[in-house]
């Protein structure tokens, strides 16, 4: 369950940081009783643009393939063979 938090608690910087280390989700902070921002360790962060990261490749990946943009697998690997001396 996402942990949400009103902006004053961000005064208490240790226990933020903390939580941000316990918790491996965002947490996010309200200003007024709207969501205002949202935060998160490095680690967390870290991996999520990882994890972005993999997904954008995938999505070009699958535009490649549907445009008919592909190579075969065998010759691929030969011509590789024959450039490098394998």
């Amino acid at each position: 369950m996402p942990e949400i938090r009103p902006i004053k608690d961000l005064r208490n910087t240790t226990e933020i940081s903390k939580l941000c280390y316990e918790s491996k989700e965002p947490i996010y902070i309200t200003k007024n009783g709207y969501g205002d921002m949202v935060i998160m360790s490095m680690e967390n962060y870290e991996n999520t643009i990882q994890r972005l990261n993999v997904y954008r490749e995938l999505e070009i990946s699958e535009q490649q393939i549907s445009e008919g943009r592909t190579k075969d697998a065998r010759s691929s690997l030969s011509s590789m063979r024959a450039k490098y001396g394998l």
